[in-house]
């Protein structure tokens, strides 16, 4: 069947030239995906996975209630793990919070970490990928395996502890990411066959107090759903680490800044739905342009391959949106950071952009249970972009020094 979505009819922006290489097989992979009918049955981001070290959950679960508008839903107790479901509402994606139960259980996840000497220290502490709504699982799966991409086994996925109803692939060799696709009409509720459910009394204890610190500081209100996730790649795997990600879902390739004074570029892809950033968040990739060994020929600055060399090709920060307008003449994400700061969470800078530029962001420290960031994003009247030039070379720069 044909796709009524086309997936190249959208507005390219920015200014970073991409290689012949990238932009013709751009057309082409897209165009096939359209024809095979994979944008048409491949939908919105359903779930984030991340995974923690054991003893990290409850904490991090404290944090993401403070921090973002998530809510603890249940705990599935596996035979290797614990995963605990947090949810928003049905109108955005999931996060499902991973913690191993013995720290002396290795695999293929842990493996990721432990040949980068940061990630090492926190060897089950990473993001893992995303879980993609589709309509039809075996048609999707079936195509998928013939355009070459790999899953693992059902068996796999059983040893794993990885919910029973994913086809689940294998990680990138670009972003060391998975992508999991689960069938469910856009009105069923997701569920994850998964292990024994229950409420654990310590994660249920941990949010409840930390919601209601968050409403005491005024700030729940303030909090919206996902805007981006943003994932760092080595320079030579910006433009393979995108197309791979444009062939998994049905996003499309928005476009790309370059940012000449930190010697790295953004590119920015989105749903090809008619869907907000809230239900199905924009995936990021930045990567520097040139890799490490040049940098001392050329005396660059190098943060963002910094930042893979010691962690890891892996998501980077996932940014929360920040509603529009001020109270008592404040602008709403200066309240969010000052609450948040006056109750014990780092910023790696000052909230930088302005009204007149259109947005205003932030970057949280490093999270110490998940190494991830937290953005905050606040947009002005009609400002529908991710950035600002200006903007995100000073947030790259901050990052730097994780």
């Amino acid at each position: 069947m044909n796709s009524p979505v086309k997936s190249l009819a959208f507005e390219r922006h920015g200014d970073k030239e991409n290689s012949t290489f990238f932009e013709e097989n751009l057309i082409r992979l897209l165009e096939e995906r359209d024809a095979l009918g994979l944008t048409a049955m491949i939908h919105e981001i359903d779930a984030l996975m991340i995974s923690v070290d054991p003893g990290h959950a409850i904490q991090y679960i404290a944090e993401l209630a403070l921090m973002t508008p998530y809510h603890y839903l249940v705990t599935l107790e596996s035979e290797q793990h614990l995963t605990h479901i947090l949810r928003i509402d049905l109108n955005s994606p999931d996060i499902l919070l991973r913690e191993v139960k013995d720290p002396n259980i290795r695999g293929i996840f842990r493996s990721l970490n432990e040949i980068y000497p940061i990630g090492a220290k926190k060897p089950n502490s990473r993001y893992m990928g995303e879980i993609l709504r589709v309509s039809n699982l075996h048609s999707v799966v079936d195509l998928q395996k013939a355009r070459d991409f790999r899953f693992f086994s059902q068996d796999e996925v059983r040893k794993l502890d990885f919910p029973g109803n994913l086809a689940v692939s294998k990680p990138s060799p670009y972003t060391h990411n998975i992508v999991a696709y689960l069938e469910r009409a856009p009105d069923e509720m997701r569920v994850y066959s998964l292990g024994l459910s229950t409420i654990s009394p310590e994660a249920q204890a941990a949010y409840e107090k930390a919601k209601t610190l968050q409403n005491k500081l005024g700030i729940s209100d303030l909090l919206l759903p996902l805007d981006h996730l943003a994932t760092r790649v080595y320079s030579q795997n910006r433009e393979v680490a995108i197309l791979e990600y444009l062939s998994w879902s049905s996003y499309y390739f928005w476009g790309a800044y370059n940012i000449k004074d930190q010697n790295s570029s953004t590119n920015v892809t989105k749903s090809t739905h008619a869907i907000p950033e809230s239900k199905s968040p924009a995936k990021v990739f930045t990567a520097n342009n040139t890799p490490y060994f040049i940098n001392h020929l050329e005396h660059l600055p190098s943060p963002t391959e910094t930042f893979v060399r010691n962690y890891g090709p892996r998501l980077h920060h996932m940014a929360i949106s920040v509603k529009d307008g001020e109270r008592h003449g404040k602008e709403h994400i200066d309240i969010v950071v000052d609450a948040i700061s006056q109750n014990g969470k780092g910023f790696l800078l000052d909230v930088i952009g302005s009204k007149e530029q259109g947005l205003k962001q932030i970057f949280s420290n490093a999270s110490e249970h998940s190494s991830l960031i937290i953005e905050y994003v606040q947009r002005y009247g009609g400002f529908d972009g991710f950035f600002t030039k200006e903007n995100v070379a000073k947030l790259t720069e901050a990052a730097g020094f994780m």
